[in-house]
């Protein structure tokens, strides 16, 4: 004999209507928040909707009322602590204002991004955050459709060339200059600045990388240098490290210069555990041997031996700011300006000076 389970079917909206004595359009309209029902009847179908234990169907309600209540959220990686913190300003913002989140991850990659975009819009989502992979004007074709199909749009933490959307970012040109001049009044000369940012081919100016962040602490590193009167190496630049492999190698290729590196400044958390690492596996001590400068600030920077410099930059805030922004423009609402989000240098123990020669 066979044991199925049988399952019951889901009440409708019919189902609350005769439950409610009341027509099925006005169950509808007082289901679905549209429309013009008395305050009886509103009374009535919800009355009727809780004893049947009904759920709308939200599919349905964004057919009729052209809004899902959903936001779309990508971000290039997930399991970087940077943007966890980002996701929790928002769904914060975005709970208490009625909507749910609609996560994504793009992986960095281009491919992924335009995906995720396309299923968000498939999903009717009413506004999307992106934290775009690329800023070249002439890979925006998926952001642009967003705006052309009426959903709200706002960037986060990168800006894209010629895309006339709010971009939530932090400014660090000033906090990276700080940090660079740091390391140079306390000797290093060989400053090494490592990311997880994908290129083709080794950095060699600026325009590589975009209206990046990582632009901007590139500029304020060479504007450092520049300042000290002193040269500026950009094969010390190091890009493409989004694994432990990859980071790995880069350490190796850079401990087999003729002058290795005196200084690491890690782009995020993520890359910073990554190349800690690898130095412990070399044997290198902070910050007799080595000075480190990480960008962000999470508690775990601050408890070990020893604690460490860092970039703290207000991410949290960012993420709010973005949510609240994108409802904003979702509800026709009038926008304040856009604030300036500035990061800070928290100087701990992990630089070191050099003896002068």
């Amino acid at each position: 004999m066979t044991n199925q389970k049988v399952r019951s079917k889901a009440p409708t909206v019919a189902d609350v209507a005769r439950a409610a004595k009341v027509s099925k359009a006005q169950a509808a309209r007082a289901l679905g928040g549209y429309g013009a029902v008395s305050e009886e009847v509103q009374t009535r179908v919800s009355s009727a909707a809780a004893a049947l234990g009904y759920r709308p169907n939200e599919l349905a309600r964004s057919m009729n009322t052209g809004r899902s209540n959903t936001i779309g959220v990508i971000v290039g990686d997930i399991e970087n602590p940077h943007f966890g913190l980002a996701l929790r300003g928002m769904a914060d913002v975005t709970r208490q204002a009625g909507y749910q989140l609609l996560l994504s991850n793009s992986d960095e990659k281009w491919q992924a991004e335009q995906d995720a975009v396309r299923v968000m819009l498939e999903k009717q989502v009413d506004g999307i955050i992106v934290t775009p992979c690329c800023s070249e004007r002439d890979k925006n074709a998926h952001l642009m459709q967003v705006l052309a199909e009426g959903r709200a749009l706002k960037l986060f933490d990168r800006a894209v060339i010629d895309l006339n959307v709010e971009a939530i970012c932090c400014d660090f040109t000033d906090v990276a200059q700080q940090a660079t001049q740091a390391l140079i009044a306390a000797g290093h000369r060989q400053v090494a600045y490592v990311t997880s940012m994908m290129l083709a081919g080794e950095f060699t100016q600026l325009s590589d990388f975009g209206l990046t962040p990582v632009a901007q602490r590139v500029g304020g590193m060479m504007r450092a240098f520049a300042a000290a009167g002193l040269p500026f190496d950009p094969t010390l630049v190091q890009v493409n490290a989004d694994s432990d492999e990859q980071i790995r190698q880069i350490v190796a290729r850079l401990w087999q210069r003729e002058q290795p590196p005196t200084a690491l400044i890690a782009s995020d958390s993520v890359v910073a555990m990554s190349l800690l690492r690898e130095v412990m596996r070399r044997g290198l001590r902070i910050p007799q041997q080595l000075s480190f400068v990480m960008y962000d600030n999470f508690p775990w920077s601050e408890i070990v031996s020893p604690p460490l410099t860092v970039v703290a930059q207000p991410v949290y805030e960012m993420g709010r700011e973005a949510a609240r922004r994108l409802i904003a423009e979702i509800r026709g609402e009038v926008l304040d300006p856009l604030p300036r989000f500035s990061a800070e240098l928290i100087e701990r123990r992990s630089i070191g000076v050099i003896a002068a020669s």
